[in-house]
């Protein structure tokens, strides 16, 4: 049995749980997703948790066993607390500012690089060189902050770019210099 999987996930007040014909609709204050179930999985709500069981023991069954109750455990959070990602910009010039909804990034190319806003997520820039994205879907808050990251990846050498909080990049080392040439 999974260990994952055989956890129920608590549903706290003020969240409704439906659980219907191929997927569970979860609703609550921040927002409300859906979370498709595959058929060799079944979930009930009793008592104000979310059972996950499996129908039988092959590989399939399984493996969606675990991931069911860890996407439905997502979705529970990510309507009542939400989820956010940080992300800092390294680099003389590189800045976020927001331009009403969307997010202008100065990165060094000859013009700025506008982000659009996405459906359920919010930009927040701290500063000129910090920036959190926040939302209550935790596969789009990731998408974007990596999506974003994509725009100018940390180098090796300076380590100028965009990374995660916490993010540690390894530097090389640079070309030794004309010392032994005459």
């Amino acid at each position: 049995m999974s260990r994952i999987g055989k956890l129920p996930v608590k549903v706290p007040a003020g969240v409704t749980v439906e659980v219907g014909e191929g997927g569970v609709a979860i609703r609550g204050p921040k927002g409300e997703l859906r979370v498709p179930v595959l058929s060799i999985v079944n979930v009930e709500f009793v008592g104000g948790e979310l059972i996950v069981e499996r129908m039988n023991d092959l590989k399939p069954a399984r493996s969606a066993h675990g991931l069911t109750r860890t996407l439905l455990s997502n979705a529970v959070e990510g309507v009542t607390k939400g989820f956010r990602q940080t992300l800092e910009i390294q680099g003389v010039g590189f800045r976020a500012s927001k331009a009403g909804e969307n997010l202008n990034l100065s990165l060094g190319f000859s013009h700025p690089v506008i982000v659009k806003k996405v459906e359920g997520i919010s930009f927040i820039v701290e500063g000129t060189t910090v920036l959190h994205i926040e939302g209550f879907d935790k596969q789009r808050v990731g998408q974007v902050t990596a999506d974003i990251r994509r725009l100018k990846p940390p180098e090796p050498y300076k380590g100028k770019g965009i990374r995660r909080r916490g993010e540690v990049v390894k530097k090389k080392a640079g070309k030794t210099g004309k010392a032994g040439k005459k």
